[in-house]
């Protein structure tokens, strides 16, 4: 069958002739799935940019990574029959978008140098035009990012982004705050992410929760895993009358060792949401023994079943998910680490999906919209 006959396969058809079960198809889509952006339920934008870290770099190659790997995972979800027949695409990794960031990173990284009191003394006028250049790619990426994400959301379609740092999703944020009245974030992540403009990056990854509350339809961000957090973030919470919650790491655990179950703890947490939560996922929310080489690793954090327990739970409670990032994967010195961030993002599509009811879940009843 030649290239033309098989793009002319329907999507029943390309379902009819799939094999779930065998090798992933490495010339396929994510996953070894047969299905076009237009087929698929799941659109996942890539964003390969990591401009403003200020640790390890190395998560620009976070989606790559996570493609790479997803090809050897099985497609069989226990509470979800034939779940992998919902679709889910990603579009491809934008080389212009990657290589923006690689040359705009190599100045960040000596600016950041410069900052800690290392490198060559930089002059003035070369900061400010770092700073500015840097926050204009920030907008524009903002913007690109805006309008793809309300196109396929206008198609009907689910979407997530994969990062990335974790900076790269407001635009997709901001494609939700113009369709939705309100919703609330759920952060998993070790970091507050709560910075004003950190080292000056108005589009900081660590300021990506603080420019998501500059959105009045954000009615609530919820926190979870928190451990490591500015003074200054601190004080922000504690001033932002209940629109901030924050769960911290030490304090989870510490009520767990005392005799709370995680269940309790869920239940806690997601009764600080509202009906439609946005997921924010930065993967060193989790033990950094399952993301190593992740741009900021934390001790501590969520073991991975933790956390895919906290989204079911989300689910369970009628909650709608209306859409997700998973930032902060890099590739590493093996593929652990993609394999990881692959296993995590199938969750998050299929838990969406359920919660959308474009999914049945055994044992997950969802009401009616």
């Amino acid at each position: 069958m030649d290239d033309k006959s098989a793009f002319a396969k329907s999507k029943q058809e390309k379902i009819d002739a799939f094999d779930p079960s065998g090798v992933g198809n490495t010339t396929s889509g994510i996953y070894g799935l047969p299905f076009s952006v237009e087929e698929a339920e799941v659109v996942l934008i890539p964003v390969p940019w990591e401009v403003t870290v200020s640790y390890n770099a190395g998560t620009a190659y976070g989606p790559q990574a996570i493609k790479e790997a997803s090809f050897q995972l099985d497609l069989f979800e226990p509470a979800i029959e034939h779940a992998w027949k919902l679709g889910i695409a990603m579009e491809e990794i934008s080389e212009e978008w990657l290589q923006t960031s690689t040359d705009l990173r190599h100045k960040a990284e000596n600016y950041i140098t410069w900052l800690e009191g290392g490198g060559t003394d930089l002059s003035e006028e070369t900061v400010g035009e770092l700073l500015q250049t840097v926050t204009g790619k920030g907008q524009e990426l903002l913007e690109w990012l805006k309008a793809k994400a309300a196109n396929h959301l206008a198609a009907g379609k689910l979407v997530g982004v994969i990062g990335g740092d974790h900076s790269t999703p407001l635009g997709l944020i901001h494609a939700l705050a113009e369709r939705n009245e309100e919703f609330g974030i759920l952060q998993i992540d070790a970091h507050a992410d709560l910075r004003v403009a950190y080292e000056g990056f108005e589009y900081s990854h660590a300021s990506i929760m603080y420019n998501a509350l500059k959105l009045k339809q954000v009615k609530k961000l919820v926190q979870v895993g928190i451990r490591d957090m500015a003074e200054s973030e601190a004080e922000l919470v504690r001033l932002s009358n209940g629109r901030i919650a924050t769960f911290y790491d030490a304090v989870l655990k510490e009520d767990m060792y005392e005799g709370d179950s995680w269940k309790k703890q869920c239940k806690k947490i997601i009764a600080q949401l509202p009906q439609k939560v946005y997921i924010s996922f930065d993967i060193d929310g989790l033990d950094p023994k399952l993301c190593p080489a992740t741009g900021t690793p934390v001790p501590g954090g969520l073991a991975f079943e933790e956390a895919i327990y906290l989204i079911k739970a989300l689910v369970r409670s009628g909650r709608e998910i209306i859409g997700f990032d998973l930032c902060e994967v890099a590739p590493g010195d093996s593929d652990w680490n993609g394999n990881v961030g692959a296993r995590l993002l199938y969750k998050l599509c299929n838990w969406m999906a359920v919660s959308q009811r474009k999914l049945v879940a055994s044992g997950y009843s969802v009401p009616e919209k």
